[in-house]
C-alpha cells in the first residue's frame, strides 16, 4: 500500500500530469505506477520523463542502460524497480535470466557493459565520490566521457525512482522481484 495516494488512472491524476501521462501511455502501452505516483507534482513528473527522454538518446545501448538500472536497484534495494527493469530487461532488452541475474550484481557477460555496471555500483556505494581510478577503469574499458557522464546520469536517474518508491511504497505492478537477501550492495561486491 503506497504512503500517499497513487492516481487510479490519468483521468485521476492533476491535469497538469495528465498529458505526460498520456504520452507515457502512447508510449509503453500502459502508465505504471511510478509514473501516477510522481504525477501527483506536474514538475516533478516533467522533470523526471525530461532526464530520462534526454538519456535515452545519449551514447549507452539500450541494454546497458538496463543493466544499469538493475545493478542501481539492487544496490538500494528497491523492490519496484527491480521488480519493472527486470520485466524490461527481459520483454523489451532481451536480456536472458543468467544475464539479469548478473546485472543485479554488477557483473555481465559483456565486460564493457561491466566495467559501466562495477562504476555503477560504486557512485551508489560511494555516493558518487568515486576514486581516479574508478574512472579510469570504466574508460579503459572503451566508455569516453560523454559515456561516463551518462553512467552518472543513469545512476542519478535511477536512484531517484528507486527513493519515490521505497519511501513513498510505490504498489509494484510488475511480477515482484525482491532484493538478494543482506546488504545489498554487500551482496553486489561479494558477486
Amino acid at each position: 500500500m503506497s504512503r500517499i495516494p497513487t492516481p487510479s488512472s490519468i483521468e485521476t491524476s492533476p491535469a497538469a500530469s495528465q498529458p505526460l501521462l498520456q504520452a507515457v501511455q502512447a508510449q509503453l502501452g500502459s502508465v505504471p505506477n511510478l509514473f501516477r505516483i510522481v504525477g501527483n507534482s506536474p514538475a516533478a513528473l516533467e522533470g523526471y520523463l525530461a532526464l530520462s527522454g534526454a538519456l535515452g538518446k545519449g551514447h549507452l545501448a539500450p541494454k546497458t542502460r538496463a543493466r544499469l538500472a538493475l545493478t542501481v536497484a539492487e544496490a538500494n534495494g528497491c523492490t519496484y524497480c527491480l521488480s519493472a527493469h527486470t520485466f524490461l530487461g527481459r520483454n523489451v532488452n532481451r536480456l536472458d535470466d543468467v544475464e539479469l541475474a548478473a546485472n543485479r550484481q554488477a557483473r555481465s557477460s559483456d565486460p564493457k557493459a561491466e566495467a559501466a555496471l562495477v562504476f555503477a555500483a560504486r557512485l551508489v556505494e560511494t555516493r558518487g565520490h568515486v576514486t581516479a581510478a574508478d574512472v579510469e577503469a570504466v574508460k579503459a574499458a572503451g566508455h569516453d566521457d560523454a559515456a561516463v557522464v551518462e553512467i552518472v546520469l543513469h545512476v542519478a536517474l535511477n536512484t531517484l525512482t528507486n527513493y519515490v518508491n521505497s519511501a513513498l511504497g510505490t504498489e509494484v505492478d510488475f511480477p515482484v522481484v525482491a532484493p538478494l537477501p543482506g546488504a545489498p550492495l554487500a551482496q553486489i561486491k561479494a558477486g
